[in-house]
């Protein structure tokens, strides 16, 4: 009985570490394939990049946490998705080289949304940072 109810246990706990193992393969697999922000291409993690890295505030001044946020090439149809974090902030890296685009809060208020647009001009290989105020 003893040996039986150990055999048990065992099968258990292999089957949640592969189910962990399976998990962060499928997360990591998931991470690889988003595509970049330039097309369909992906980033490679060694080549320059630039960064465009933001924080929203609320109409009190303070960070604004998990604020939908999207942002373009100028000129390009297709936008990237991405939230703010609990502090507010959000970051994107895009391919190196001159580009503008255009950062702004996705608000169910178009006007509003509008309000909060901001253009980014990208030289290089470069960080550029910025702040996106949401109106009262």
């Amino acid at each position: 009985m003893m040996k039986k109810r150990m055999k048990t246990l065992t099968k258990m706990k292999t089957t949640k570490n592969n189910l962990a193992a399976a998990l962060v393969i499928s997360a990591l697999l998931c991470v690889l394939a988003i595509p970049s922000a330039a097309g369909d291409q992906k980033l490679d993690p060694r080549a320059p990049y630039a960064l465009i890295f933001g924080t929203v505030y609320g109409a009190d001044n303070h960070p604004a946490r998990h604020v939908p946020i999207k942002i373009r090439r100028e000129g390009a149809k297709k936008t990237i998705d991405l939230i703010s974090d609990n502090n507010g902030e959000f970051a994107q890296r895009f391919p190196a080289g001159k580009a503008d685009y255009v950062v702004w809060a996705n608000l169910k208020d178009k006007q509003a949304a509008e309000k909060t647009q901001v253009k980014v001009h990208i030289e290089k290989d470069e960080r550029q940072d910025l702040a996106l105020h949401l109106p009262k």
